[in-house]
């Protein structure tokens, strides 16, 4: 579905991407793992067309979409869950989700999916004329899912969700991840909680300073003792 052959990303006089290639395929789930700063981020905002690429390609369906515009990229099915949830404050959960689905035009289509959504978080539909600003943090990540998932996504790109929540949200939260990959979303997720990532994912690729270092099976990268020693803390 996705295939990034030889990215190159530079901000300024930094090279933030050095020649990554990843593939992701049609309904699997794929994560990136890695230090702060290996350059995971950048990756899904390549995608996205938040950053525009040095040189290299980014095949989606086909087409290379390196030059795309953001809405270009949503509107044929990429959507993004960013880091640090950047919900709309000031809006209540049905606005936030509302905005999601800013460029479809099928009214029962959006209604089907805002349904689905609450079911996905029944906290939001008890929440639903609540200002987002004022709900936890864990609360806010669901938003933010649910506003993804409003652009009707087939590969949803997810940065850091679990960051900085409790320890239940994380579990939650990471049962949402599987829950709408049986939907048949493609995942494409970058975690710092490397084990809850590689447990769920299909494939995984490990990257370091803007270099895909490692990769492999989810579960052959939890057994691998270089990932063990240096992302799940364990002693080798």
């Amino acid at each position: 579905m996705l295939i990034i052959n030889d990215l190159n990303v530079h901000y300024g006089g930094i090279h933030a991407l050095r020649g990554i290639s990843i593939d992701v395929p049609d309904n699997k789930i794929v994560s990136l793992i890695g230090a702060n700063g290996a350059g995971k981020s950048t990756t899904l905002r390549s995608i996205m067309g938040i950053v525009k690429s040095t040189s290299g390609e980014i095949i989606y369906k086909d087409n290379d979409i390196s030059k795309s515009k953001t809405k270009d990229i949503v509107e044929h099915g990429l959507a993004l869950v960013p880091e640090g949830r950047r919900i709309f404050p000031d809006l209540t959960v049905v606005e936030n989700l509302t905005l999601g689905a800013y460029w479809r035009k099928d009214k029962q289509g959006i209604q089907k999916d805002m349904n689905w959504v609450f079911e996905l978080f029944p906290i939001l539909k008890e929440r639903e004329w609540q200002k987002a600003g004022t709900m936890s943090g864990g609360e806010q990540q669901m938003l933010a899912v649910g506003r993804a998932l409003m652009t009707k996504p087939q590969l949803l790109a997810m940065d850091e969700p679990s960051l900085g929540l409790a320890p239940l949200i994380v579990k939650d939260i990471f049962n949402i991840i599987k829950e709408i990959h049986s939907q048949g979303v493609t995942i494409l997720l970058v975690e710092q909680n490397a084990k809850a990532a590689l447990e769920i994912s299909d494939y995984g690729y490990v990257l370091e300073t803007g270099s895909v270092a490692l990769e492999g099976e989810g579960k052959k990268l939890l057994n691998d003792d270089q990932v063990r020693k240096a992302y799940l803390g364990e002693a080798i």
